[in-house]
């Protein structure tokens, strides 16, 4: 048994995790405090390789990554290198907050033009016409060059194990992966891949991924430059090109993420901060300060008229997301002025007290998604807010044959609408579902670390953070009662989704004030993982929604 297979076995009797002194949570979970580092995935084998990291003399960033590349192995339908990621990482030394987008482009062959003579459908396509650049392995690469204290080589390791010999399938994943069978079978190498035997592994059995293995293995060996322009990258311009696609081979070699300046609003004597666009994140800042002058607490934790409240500010944040947000090299509104006095006090005034709005219009202009989020905190102070997506479960559901990965289709958040700043173009990034959160506060007159939190599950996200902040920070609840407390998802119009603890009562009273409540899976609500920095130690969250936990030692 190798050493990151006993740790997973024995995280949760280790003596040196302390247990939360009152369980909180509705699914039974107590909050972990560890005292030195602690780390917070969506399936356990990833928090084992993290925390493994953690104990051999590396850093947040070094665990972050090793976990992220094993989350691509044990998750497969939701993350991995044919994806997109985004990250936050609080340096303890420089006591600072620096951000990564690491979200790849439109290939120079994508035109507005050509996906509408093929049909393409904004949101919701895959298959070819969604691929776009995977920025995810530069990404990942781009951290532990600059920050981390080992090389990409060392933190894929347990990745490459995990492919090469094989792990026992988690029950959550083993459903979501099965309910997609019908989908693997469109790609023949998607089939032979993700469907051994013919059908999706069952929960407990092992799997396999010999090809993924070898790709990890090719660039640990030579670098990511096999992927942005060498061998591996060639096998995928050659699988898009006779798929009729838009990504060439000097779309992979110019790809470079880059680090951007997060944005932030003051919450509550705290500071939330999320990244700029091209992601939504600047949507969970507008609702926060849309939903500022409300006595929130007053109305009670997922009342009637708290939800209608949430749900609304969310519909107005949402429709400048649609108007606003995009390719931040190409936007006519600055991030900055969508969080000022004077464009919340007027998105504010929209807002109805008593009725749902069947539709909301954008803010004036003055100048489906499947992902994984996880966050460590190491020993010296470091935290990560780290996230990961292919967007669609599968994404495109292509998967060039013999490399063991899908590719993302990113290019289903693009529109075609034309004069957005999210209109397709070729070099451009689209907009992004994908949102690392992070909360600092001040002592003593500085910045210092508090939460690393986020939330994966597409349009849920940007809602979600704010439900799990309102829990923590106003409702007194501890991370991981704030992580379970059951949620709402806003879609389309007047149609929500309430997860089954909240009752009746509830959804009558919401139904009343004209708000379609409809039924969603557990799925939906997204999953979170959050890490709360302590005057000592650390306290930490993982969401039951997803396979996941969090560890500390």
């Amino acid at each position: 048994m190798s050493r990151i297979t006993m740790i997973a076995a024995t995280l949760l009797v280790a003596p040196n995790i302390l247990q939360a002194q009152r369980p909180t949570s509705m699914a039974g979970r107590s909050t972990v405090y560890s005292p030195n580092a602690a780390i917070a995935t969506s399936q356990p084998l990833a928090t084992a390789a993290g925390l493994d990291v953690l104990r051999q003399g590396g850093n947040a960033i070094d665990a972050a990554v090793a976990a992220a590349a094993v989350l691509s192995v044990t998750e497969p339908h939701m993350t991995g290198i044919g994806g997109d990621m985004f990250a936050l990482v609080w340096l303890a030394k420089e006591q600072k907050l620096v951000a990564l987008n690491a979200s790849g482009r439109a290939g120079s062959l994508m035109t507005r033009e050509t996906l509408l003579a093929r049909g393409f459908q904004s949101g919701s396509q895959q298959g070819v016409m969604s691929v776009t650049v995977p920025g995810a392995l530069a990404g990942w690469d781009m951290l532990v060059r600059t920050y981390g204290r080992r090389t990409l080589a060392q933190a894929l390791v347990p990745a490459i194990t995990y492919a090469r010999d094989g792990f026992p399938v988690s029950p959550i994943i083993a459903a979501q992966w099965a309910n997609e069978t019908a989908f693997l079978r469109h790609d023949s190498s998607a089939t032979a891949t993700f469907l051994p035997g013919g059908r999706a592994p069952k929960a407990g059995e092992w799997f396999r991924n010999p090809d993924y293995a070898h790709t990890l293995q090719m660039i640990a060996d030579s670098g990511t430059g096999v992927f942005y322009g060498g061998s591996i990258g060639q096998r995928i311009v050659a699988r898009l090109t006779a798929l009729n696609g838009f990504v060439t081979l000097d779309d992979l070699r110019k790809n470079a993420p880059n680090w951007v300046t997060p944005i932030s609003v003051p919450f509550r004597g705290y500071r939330v901060w999320e990244l700029p666009p091209n992601n939504q994140g600047i949507a969970a800042l507008e609702m926060l300060r849309i939903l500022e002058p409300y006595d929130l607490k007053a109305m009670g934790h997922n009342s009637p008229a708290y939800l209608h409240h949430l749900i609304e500010a969310k519909k107005l944040a949402y429709a400048d997301l649609d108007r606003f947000v995009g390719d931040a090299d190409h936007l006519d509104m600055p991030a900055e002025r969508m969080l000022t006095d004077q464009f919340i006090a007027e998105r504010r005034r929209h807002l109805d007290p008593a009725h749902a709005q069947e539709r909301v219009d954008p803010g004036e202009l003055r100048t489906k998604s499947e992902t994984i989020y996880l966050t460590v905190a190491d020993a010296d102070g470091n935290m990560v807010s780290f996230i990961n997506s292919l967007y669609d479960l599968f994404g495109s559901g292509i998967v060039v044959p013999g490399t063991g990965f899908a590719l993302h289709n990113r290019g289903a958040g693009f529109a075609l609408t034309p004069g957005l700043p999210n209109t397709v173009a070729p070099g451009k990034r689209p907009f992004h579902t994908l949102i690392p959160g992070f909360v600092t506060h001040t002592v003593n007159g500085r910045d210092e670390a508090y939460m690393s939190f986020g939330l994966m599950g597409g349009g849920v996200q940007a809602q979600g953070h704010v439900q799990f902040l309102l829990n923590y920070f106003l409702f007194g609840m501890d991370v991981q009662a704030a992580i379970d407390a059951p949620r709402f998802r806003h879609y389309d119009g007047q149609r929500v989704a309430l997860e089954a603890p909240i009752g009746d009562g509830v959804r009558a009273a919401l139904s009343a004030m004209g708000h379609v409540i409809i039924e969603q899976p557990t799925v939906s609500f997204g999953g979170a993982q959050a890490i709360v920095r302590l005057p000592r130690g650390f306290a930490a969250g993982s969401d039951p929604r997803k396979d996941g936990m969090a560890a500390g030692y």
